[in-house]
């Protein structure tokens, strides 16, 4: 196809694939392009017929051994001609010899399995109006108040690769607030909420156990002044399907969480809330 071509996408011109996640109906959230663009500045890919995007998807390299594949659209119109196809190659020859990892939507986990994908568990998007707590609880602080280093250390076990310029930016980002628990003068939980398209968003949220990641919730809705709240879980943590259920939350969507091959042993038990469906 002399008129087809496949690019990356410039970190200024992600909002083509933030906008069209928006029109899935994937609510992203409003500094998200900013953000997503740190880990790999080329890992987000446009399809264009004659100049004109059709198709996106992205594939964020992390380390040497992991990658997440997201923003997989093809526009309306342009579907059933093998544009995705031809997109979808291209990220996947991006991350190599990495094991990669992508929450797609259940409809196609088959698709997905024919491209060496196994399902791991799925991630359920929970939503709803939250009325704001009178007071944050008291042994809540901001999250700037710990140091990075502890943040990253506890990222790492409930991710599979290191991803501390990700985090660093997506906790400073305009509009994000981030809510740390300490236990004894130890990290026992921690969150960030966000503005999006629609309402407020919390992601990631990691707690020792309930009563934590609660106090988090408590503490992030408090501070977003209550409102449309969105929250992904773990299905398989179901404690934290527990608190979504008992915050007045209700499923909306879920995804596969599926990944190309083995990644190192991840703490689901201590994942309250996923960062994002679209990188991981």
């Amino acid at each position: 196809m002399s008129n087809w071509q496949i690019r990356n996408l410039r970190p200024e011109e992600l909002s083509i694939a933030i906008g069209w996640a928006a029109a899935e109906g994937w609510n992203p959230g409003l500094a998200d392009a900013a953000c997503f663009a740190i880990p790999d500045a080329k890992g987000f890919f446009v399809g264009e017929i004659d100049g004109e995007p059709v198709a996106t998807v992205s594939c964020v390299n992390y380390d040497e051994r992991f990658a997440f594949l997201g923003f997989y659209i093809v526009r309306a119109g342009f579907r059933g001609a093998g544009h995705g196809l031809r997109i979808w190659n291209a990220a996947i020859a991006h991350a190599g010899s990495r094991v990669i990892g992508l929450d797609g939507v259940v409809a196609q986990q088959d698709n997905y399995r024919k491209s060496g994908f196994a399902l791991a568990y799925a991630n359920v998007r929970y939503g709803g109006n939250i009325a704001a707590p009178p007071s944050p609880p008291v042994d809540v602080v901001a999250l700037d108040k710990v140091p990075l280093a502890v943040i990253e250390a506890d990222d790492a076990t409930v991710f599979p690769a290191r991803r501390s310029a990700f985090l660093r930016a997506w906790i400073a980002a305009p509009g994000h607030l981030g809510r740390a628990l300490l236990r004894d003068g130890r990290l026992a939980g921690w969150g960030v909420i966000r503005p999006c398209r629609t309402g407020h968003k919390i992601g990631p949220l990691i707690a020792d156990d309930r009563a934590a990641a609660e106090a988090i919730v408590q503490a992030l809705v408090a501070n977003a002044g209550g409102g449309e709240i969105f929250l992904d879980v773990p299905a398989v943590n179901r404690d934290a399907i527990r608190l979504a259920e008992a915050v007045g939350l209700a499923p909306t969507f879920e995804t596969a969480r599926m990944y190309t091959g083995a990644i190192v042993p991840l703490r689901l038990d201590r994942i309250y809330g996923v960062t994002s469906f679209e990188l991981g």
